[in-house]
């Protein structure tokens, strides 16, 4: 049976990853100096204008204002026909302590209380996935993966030098044609990407094919019936927070698994792994992608919920859609056995208080083998 299945992803120069990246270096800098730092970092932009705000109890000292304008150069926003310029924008810092509320129960978690000895508590009550398929080598989805590949590439022509017109700003969309269950073609394929006011388009499209387009895609996958939409609009010069608005948090689908699996209650972005939202969410990955790799099934989905102030997660789904060699409930029987899915126990076994959360923010939390899930 064809299906076709779709999913986006943007560059580092987007508005929304500007703020992740700014939320993950604030994050990163309090971890280096202080493993046991408690971060929920916020950051919003628009025009020439940061804030960071949030909640931080740490024993670091950090130039936060200083990090944010190394980000930004980083990325790219060097020049004030921007309209969105490291050296010139204005930075306003609003950060303050951890609720004495949420650090109670993250503290010391019901069990700890009790006498279980588990240690910290879920931050947050959550609903939490993890995916993993055999469509790709990364165990993602493929329109997840071509997506992320392309924008990748995007962020690569332009700070090599390659096509020197470009701009950070950037999207990507990827259009997977399915018989049945395997990936047959790519259908479709959008690139947008922020550009000088002195080009053309046609040069435009002719350059994203050549050095973007074909350089990720594997050309088994075209066909003479892919369309493209390179810069569909016809212009795209003004971008970054100069063109819109940027939030922390608002690229969940894209940080995951582009729609072809849940999303669960929270995004990802400048929180510490105390917060579930995150370091469940990357021990559901490593579960599931364990399942596949394992030949247990061809593809898993895993949920778990958490209560707030309590460690053991307070209930465990799997569904491999019918590909699985043995039950369902046993599957669920080996996690329950062979992984410590309490706050303390992930954080333990991923290593998560180490400053690694930079390189998770662009192109898929999900999926690169140097971050400890994926391993």
């Amino acid at each position: 049976m064809k299906k076709l299945f779709t999913s986006e992803s943007v560059t580092e120069g987007h508005p929304d990853k500007v703020c992740d990246l700014i939320s993950d270096s604030v994050l990163d800098a309090m971890l280096e100096q202080d493993p046991n730092s408690r971060v929920a970092c916020e950051t919003c932009a628009n025009g020439n204008f940061v804030l960071v705000m949030g909640e931080v109890t740490s024993n670091a000292v950090v130039d936060v204002e200083k990090i944010v304008r190394d980000t930004i150069r980083k990325i790219g926003y060097t020049k004030e026909e921007y309209g969105f310029n490291a050296d010139t924008c204005e930075v306003k810092v609003m950060l303050k302590k951890q609720s004495a509320d949420i650090a109670l129960g993250v503290n010391n978690s019901l069990e700890e209380k009790n006498g279980e000895g588990l240690g910290e508590g879920a931050g947050d009550q959550g609903i939490i996935f993890g995916y993993a398929c055999n469509e790709t080598e990364s165990y993602l989805p493929a329109p997840i993966y071509y997506a992320h590949k392309l924008a990748e590439r995007l962020t690569a022509v332009r700070k090599e030098e390659i096509l020197t017109y470009l701009r950070p700003d950037g999207k990507s969309q990827v259009t997977v044609e399915y018989d049945g269950d395997k990936v047959k073609r790519i259908d479709a394929i959008v690139v947008s990407t922020q550009h000088d006011d002195n080009v053309e388009h046609d040069q435009i499209e002719k350059d994203i094919v050549e050095n973007v387009v074909k350089a990720v895609i594997p050309a088994e996958l075209l066909d003479e019936n892919t369309k493209y939409y390179i810069n569909p609009t016809g212009r795209f010069v003004i971008g970054g927070p100069a063109g819109d608005s940027g939030l922390t948090g608002r690229k969940i689908i894209v940080d995951t698994y582009g729609g072809y699996a849940p999303h669960g209650g929270g995004a990802f972005s400048g929180k510490d792994p105390t917060k579930v939202d995150r370091s469940a969410a990357y021990m559901m990955r490593k579960i599931a992608k364990d399942i596949v790799k394992a030949g247990l099934a061809e593809k898993c989905l895993i949920q778990v919920a958490y209560a707030i102030g309590v460690a053991k997660p307070v209930s465990v789904f799997v569904d491999t859609y019918g590909t699985n060699k043995i039950s369902n409930e046993e599957i669920v029987d080996k996690i329950l056995r062979e992984y410590d899915m309490t706050p303390k126990g992930i954080i333990t076994s991923l290593d998560l208080r180490k400053p690694i959360y930079k390189e998770t923010t662009n192109y898929g939390h999900l999926g690169k083998e140097n971050l400890p899930w994926e391993k």
